[in-house]
């Protein structure tokens, strides 16, 4: 095992690898989305996802888990209505923000859709 000593080398060794575990962090911190049609129809594309924050007493908490949010989108693609439908409540209100900013294609007719967000500490 080689060892590393100096005040250089490790300066060197922490200027590469803490940006790069920061960015790793957070990265894996992200909720990730998935939209299903309630309607039958086939689920409209999402042109503008809008990822919510991680609450600070979630990630204090160390929660993780999926909040299921059913939104109503009008014809233009703005969503007009949402509601947490599932997940944790903590987790919830941050969701349903993410969701009612978010924004799908246009349509011919008020479409209901579920939104998941998946959130990992």
């Amino acid at each position: 095992m080689y060892r590393f000593t100096g005040r250089k080398v490790q300066r060197k060794i922490r200027a590469y690898w803490a940006p790069l575990l920061a960015a790793a962090m957070m990265l894996g911190s992200w909720p990730s989305l998935r939209a299903q049609s309630i309607d039958g129809e086939a689920p409209r594309h999402v042109k503008m996802a809008v990822k919510p924050e991680y609450p600070i007493l979630a990630r204090q908490m160390h929660l993780s888990g999926t909040v299921r949010v059913e939104v109503v989108i009008a014809p233009d693609g703005k969503v007009k209505r949402a509601h947490v439908i599932g997940g944790h409540p903590v987790l919830g209100v941050e969701a349903e923000k993410a969701a009612l900013s978010s924004v799908f294609e246009a349509g011919p007719k008020e479409t209901r859709q579920i939104i998941e967000y998946h959130f990992s500490a």
